[in-house]
Order: C-alpha cells, then structure tokens, then sequence
C-alpha cells in the first residue's frame, strides 16, 4: 500500500491504495466518489474523464500515484450545497442528460473547455467533446447547452 495525498473536489484527502490503482479505482472504490464511469477501462470511451488541474483526463489509464500532490475535480465537486452548477443545469435544460453514463464527463470536458475563456463554435466544442463516446447520441442536446452557455457562439 502507498499514501497518496491530493486535492478532491476542493478537499484535501489521504487515500492507501495498491501502486496499481488507477485513479477511476480510488475514486469510485475508496472515496465513493460514483459519477465517474467506467466504461471500456482502456482509454477509448472517455466516460471515466475527471479534470486533472482543470484539464480533462481519463482517469482509467492514470495511476493514483500519478496525482499526488494535484487537483482531481469529479462531477460530484461543482455542486455548491446541493446546487446544480451553470454547465449542470444548461445540461439539465437542453435534455442533455439522456441514461447519463456520458454526462458526467461530458460535463467536465464543458467545464475545462468554458474555464479556457473560449468561446467555442459549434464545431470546437464537438472537437473537445470527440474524445467522450455516447451511445445515446445526446450530441446534439449537449452541443446545444455549450451554446447556451456561450451565448449562442456555437
């Protein structure tokens, strides 16, 4: 067993785990964190995404040890008391949520993507959101939040 100590969803936390847990292992079966999905648990899908120091990462492939020391945001870190947060709730609005295996890391990657300071087009924020794989076909709903969150940019 190896500490790991880092920052999640603003808290400072000290997990033990195997130097063979991933990041999406830690969260879902040591803090309890379960928005973050596993979904191919190689990399391909990006359900399992969590912000690493505000960017998006898949946390399937990243060791625990790997964020020693950084700042993990899981979905569950951008409600404030029990409020949905402005990417949340445009989700929310445009039914971008549909079974929502692929929302909460559709969620971050519209997070990191907006905290740039972009305004992205329509076809900017689908680039950013490639790497997110829904089987539903919520794209254009959640393309559709992005834009009104951006104004109508997309």
């Amino acid at each position: 067993m190896i500490p790991i100590d880092f920052t999640v969803n603003g808290e400072e936390r000290r997990i033990e785990v195997e130097p063979n847990t991933t990041v999406l292992e830690a969260l879902r079966e040591v803090l309890h964190l379960t928005g973050t999905k596993e979904g191919c648990g190689v990399g391909e899908c990006g359900t399992c995404t969590v912000l690493l120091d505000g960017s998006p990462v898949v946390s399937c492939l990243l060791l625990a040890g790997d964020v020693a020391g950084r700042d993990v945001t899981t979905v569950e870190g951008l409600a404030v008391d029990g409020a949905l947060d402005e990417v949340q709730r445009a989700f929310v609005a445009a039914g971008a949520v549909q079974c929502g295996f692929c929302t909460p890391a559709m969620v971050l990657v519209v997070e990191a993507l907006l905290a740039s300071g972009a305004q992205p087009t329509r076809e900017a924020a689908a680039a950013a959101l490639g790497g997110v794989l829904c089987r539903c076909g919520s794209y254009p709903k959640v393309l559709d939040a992005v834009a009104a969150l951006t104004g109508g940019a997309t």
